[in-house]
C-alpha cells in the first residue's frame, strides 16, 4: 500500500477506533432503509441496491480521496435509472454502470476532479440547503401509508400515499421526536462513548420492542434476507445498439455522481478542515461503480446525508465507512430479522438531526450583507436542487456565477490618462483590469485614435491579458493608430503576450519590470500566422 493510500487507514488510537466503528454502525443502520427505497424508485429488486452500498461504500472507504465519507446508492441517479430500467430491464443497467465507471475512472486519471474548484462559494451554500430541504422532503413518505403500486416517484425518490393519522400519527411523531431529543441532550446527559444517533436508535427501538408498538418498521418496506453478492457478466448484446442505448445513461450518471461526490467531499473536508484528493475520489468511484456493475449492484456515488452522520458521531478515519460496509454486509447474510425490526421512527429521526446539522443557516444571516448577485445564487441553486437534482442545480449557479463574474471584470477595465511632462505631444494610457473577451469593448472604448497625438503609449502594469480575445484587441487597435500616423508603444506586456502579438509584436517595449504570467492558452506563430495551440 502507497502512502497516499494508506492516508487516513492507519489504525488509531483505541478510542478513536472505537469511535469509528460504533459510527459506521450507526451509518449502516441508516443506509438500509435508504438502500431499498432507491431500489424501488429504480424499479430493482432491494438487494440491487442493498449490494450497491456495501460494494460501493467498501471500495471508496479503501481507495478514496476522502476518509469518512460514506458512499452508496442514490436517489439522484436512481431517478435516472427508472426508464432505463422500464424499458430494457436490470441487465442493461448494469452494463451502463459499469460503462458509467469506466467514464469515471478516466475523469480521474486525467484529474478532471480540481475542477470543481471552479464551484463558488455561493453555489456550495445553495447545494447543501438544497440538499437539507431534499432529505427533510425524503422522510415525509415515512408518515405516509405505502404508496399503491405502480405509483410514480418525485424528482427525489419520494411517491406519495396517504397520510397517517390520530394515534398511528402521533406515535410516529412522538417517536421520531424522542429521537432528536436523545441526539441532542444524550452526549451531554447520559454518555459520550456511544454515538448520540446509535444511541437514540437502540434506545428506540427497544421502547418500541418492549412495548409491542404499532409502529412501521424496516422490514415494512421490504425483506433485506439475501446472500453474497455473485460475480456475473451482465446479460446483454456486445454490439453498438448496446453502446447507444447506454451511453447516454452512463454519462449523465457518470456526471451527476461525480458531481455530487465532490461536493460532498468539499463540504466534509470543511467540517472536519481537513483536504481530500478530488482526482482520487473520481477515480475511486468509477472503480467502485465497474465493481458494483459486475456484482449485481445499481451504481452509486457518495451520499451526503449518511457523510454527515458519520461525520457528526465522530468518524473520522477509513476505519468508519469499512466499518459500515462490513456491517451493512452482515445485516443481509446474518441479521436481517433483527434490523427489520427497527422502527422507522428512529431512522426518520436522525435524518431530521442531519436536516438541522447540514442547512447552512448562517447563509440567512449574510444573504443581507454580500452581493444580490450571491444571495440570488444561493436561493436559485437552493431552489432547483429541490426542484430537479443536485448536479443541475450545480452547474446552473456555476454559470450564473461565472456570468456575473465576466460581467463585473469587464466593467471594471478603465484607464488613468495623462501627458509626458516631457514630451507633451506623448499621451500615457495606464491601463486597470484584465483584458479578455468581455472587456475587449470597455477597452476600445478608452482610446481616441483619431484625435490623440503623435505618440501614444500604453502601459499594461496594472491591467493583464487573459485570453486570445485581448490580444487580438491589441493588434487591432495597433493597426488604428499605424493607420493615422500615431506612433504607438506598449509597455509592461507579459513575455507571452510579446511573443503572441502579430501585428503590435514590434511596438512593445521590453522592461525589467515586464510581468511574468501565462495566458489561459497558448498560441504558436507559423508563417506569420496566429494559430490557437495546446493547452497551458
Amino acid at each position: 500500500m502507497t502512502a497516499s493510500m494508506a492516508e487516513g487507514f492507519a489504525v488509531p488510537s483505541t478510542g478513536q477506533l472505537r469511535t469509528d466503528v460504533l459510527s459506521g454502525l450507526t451509518v449502516a443502520l441508516a443506509l438500509v432503509p435508504e438502500a431499498v427505497a432507491f431500489s424501488f424508485v429504480a424499479g430493482v429488486h432491494p438487494l440491487v441496491g442493498l449490494y450497491a452500498a456495501f460494494i460501493i461504500g467498501l471500495v471508496t472507504a479503501l481507495v478514496g480521496g476522502r476518509p469518512g465519507m460514506i458512499s452508496g446508492a442514490t436517489g439522484a441517479l436512481a431517478v435516472v435509472m427508472v426508464s432505463l430500467v422500464a424499458q430494457y430491464g436490470v441487465q442493461y443497467l448494469f452494463a451502463t454502470v459499469i460503462l458509467m465507471g469506466i467514464i469515471q475512472l478516466l475523469a480521474g486519471l486525467m484529474r478532471w476532479g480540481k475542477f470543481i474548484r471552479l464551484v463558488p462559494h455561493p453555489v456550495m451554500l445553495g447545494f447543501v440547503n438544497g440538499l437539507a430541504i431534499v432529505i427533510f422532503l425524503a422522510q415525509l413518505s415515512q408518515f405516509q401509508t405505502p404508496p399503491p403500486e405502480g405509483a410514480v416517484a418525485g424528482p427525489h425518490g419520494v411517491a406519495a400515499g396517504q397520510w397517517l393519522s390520530g394515534n398511528a400519527l402521533y406515535l410516529m411523531l412522538g417517536l421520531t421526536v424522542l429521537t432528536m431529543a436523545l441526539i441532542q441532550f444524550a452526549p451531554k446527559a447520559i454518555t459520550r462513548i456511544i454515538p448520540a444517533p446509535l444511541l437514540a436508535i437502540l434506545v428506540v427501538s427497544a421502547i418500541v420492542i418492549g412495548f409491542d408498538l404499532d409502529v412501521r418498521s424496516v422490514g415494512d418496506l421490504a425483506s433485506i434476507k439475501g446472500g453474497l453478492p455473485q460475480f456475473s457478466i451482465p446479460m446483454v448484446p456486445l454490439n453498438l445498439q448496446t453502446l447507444e442505448i447506454i451511453l447516454p445513461y452512463a454519462a449523465i450518471l457518470a456526471a451527476i455522481g461525480l458531481i455530487e461526490s465532490l461536493l460532498t467531499l468539499n463540504l466534509v473536508s470543511e467540517m472536519t478542515g481537513t483536504r481530500g484528493g478530488a482526482s482520487r475520489e473520481c477515480a475511486a468511484q468509477g472503480t467502485a461503480n465497474i465493481i458494483t456493475g459486475f456484482f449485481g449492484g445499481m451504481g452509486g456515488c457518495a451520499m451526503i446525508g449518511q457523510s454527515m452522520i458519520n461525520v457528526r458521531s465522530g468518524g473520522r478515519t477509513r476505519w468508519a465507512a469499512v466499518s459500515a460496509a462490513l456491517f451493512l454486509l452482515g445485516f443481509i447474510v446474518f441479521a436481517s430479522g433483527l434490523i427489520e425490526a427497527i422502527p422507522l421512527a428512529a431512522l426518520v429521526g436522525v435524518m431530521f438531526m442531519v436536516v438541522i446539522g447540514t442547512f447552512a443557516w448562517r447563509s440567512i444571516r449574510i444573504m443581507a450583507r454580500v452581493p444580490l448577485s450571491d444571495s440570488l445564487v444561493i436561493v436559485l441553486v437552493t431552489i432547483v436542487t429541490v426542484m430537479t437534482d443536485l448536479a443541475t442545480a450545480v452547474v446552473v449557479g456555476v454559470i450564473i456565477s461565472a456570468l456575473v463574474y465576466s460581467w463585473n471584470a469587464s466593467t471594471r477595465m478603465r484607464a488613468t490618462i495623462s501627458i509626458d511632462e516631457l514630451s507633451p505631444d506623448t499621451k500615457i494610457y495606464k491601463l486597470h483590469g484584465p483584458l479578455f473577451f468581455g472587456s475587449v469593448e470597455s477597452f476600445n472604448s478608452l482610446f481616441d485614435p483619431v484625435n490623440d497625438p503623435e505618440t501614444v503609449i500604453i502601459d499594461f502594469l496594472e491591467s493583464r491579458v487573459v485570453d486570445h480575445s485581448g490580444l487580438q484587441a491589441i493588434d487591432a487597435l495597433a493597426e488604428k493608430y499605424q493607420a493615422n500616423g500615431t506612433t504607438l508603444k506598449l509597455r509592461h506586456l507579459s513575455r507571452d503576450c510579446q511573443v503572441l502579438l502579430n501585428k503590435a509584436g514590434q511596438l512593445v517595449e521590453p522592461g525589467k519590470e515586464d510581468p511574468q504570467y501565462g495566458l489561459a492558452v497558448d498560441y504558436s506563430i507559423r508563417h506569420g500566422q496566429l494559430n490557437a495551440g495546446h493547452q497551458s
